[in-house]
Order: structure tokens, then C-alpha cells, then sequence
């Protein structure tokens, strides 16, 4: 794949994970609560973002969409917008790069920092602080 479009197709809710259909791969991730996620591209070391996509759809709690020519192999991973209320059981933090739970391989290792957690470890209000560092670094993808 030599050039990212601008968007992503819409694509379909189902199967879950990353699908290729021999044309480009489909992107489909649950979350009942996101109000947006986005499709975050690497390049083939996994450690510069080519692209940020926001998934087009959602359908019965899952976001989607698909990527035209991308191929098997693309290093990826995700970022979930939402509300951060911890007190309410919402922890979303688009500055922390998730991976996709349905992935059928990864690359890189998992370093841990304090920056993978989204809060700040020494502030005062604990797990109900909010952590601004991007982890994206930190993370295999």
C-alpha cells in the first residue's frame, strides 16, 4: 500500500478484528460507550503513525470501516474517544494506543511506563486523575 486515502469506506460491522477480502481490509471493533474510535496506521517498524482514520460507522455497538489496498500485515492499532469519568466506570483515553483484541499477529514489544496507564500514578487523586502522554511508543501493535 504506497498511498493512504483520506477516508475510510464504510465497511461492515462483522466479523470482528481486521479482515482482509482480498481487496483491502475491514475494520470492525466493539464498544458500547465510545463516541468515537480511531484507526491509528503505522509504518512496517511500528513506530511512526502514517494515518489516523476515525471508523465511519457504528452499527449494533460496533465501529467500522474499511481500507481500500491495504494488505495483510498492516501495523495498526486503535484509540477510543469517550467520557472520563472513573467514578461511573468510563475510563476512555484517546492518548493511549489500544490494541486490537481480535488481531491475528502483532509486532513490537509491550514496554511498560507509566505513560500506558491513563491516569497519573503520583497525583493525588489517584486512578481518577487523567494522563495526557501518548503511549503509542510503549505499545506493540
Amino acid at each position: 500500500m504506497h498511498l493512504l486515502p483520506d477516508t475510510l469506506d464504510a465497511g461492515s460491522a462483522y466479523p470482528l478484528g481486521a479482515t482482509f477480502d482480498g481487496l483491502g481490509v475491514n475494520f470492525a471493533v466493539y464498544s458500547a460507550n465510545a463516541e468515537k474510535i480511531e484507526l491509528c496506521v503505522y509504518d512496517e517498524t511500528g513506530r511512526r503513525e502514517l494515518k489516523r482514520y476515525p471508523l465511519p460507522e457504528w452499527t449494533d455497538e460496533v465501529w467500522h470501516g474499511y481500507l481500500p489496498d491495504a494488505q495483510p500485515g498492516l501495523v495498526y492499532g486503535f484509540r477510543a474517544h469517550g467520557r472520563y469519568a472513573p467514578e461511573e466506570g468510563h475510563r476512555f483515553n484517546p492518548n493511549k494506543l489500544l490494541l486490537d483484541p481480535y488481531a491475528k499477529q502483532m509486532i513490537g514489544e509491550l514496554r511498560w511506563t507509566d505513560a500506558m496507564y491513563g491516569y497519573q500514578v503520583k497525583s493525588p487523586r489517584a486512578d481518577l486523575s487523567f494522563d495526557r502522554r501518548d503511549s503509542a511508543l510503549t505499545m506493540p501493535k
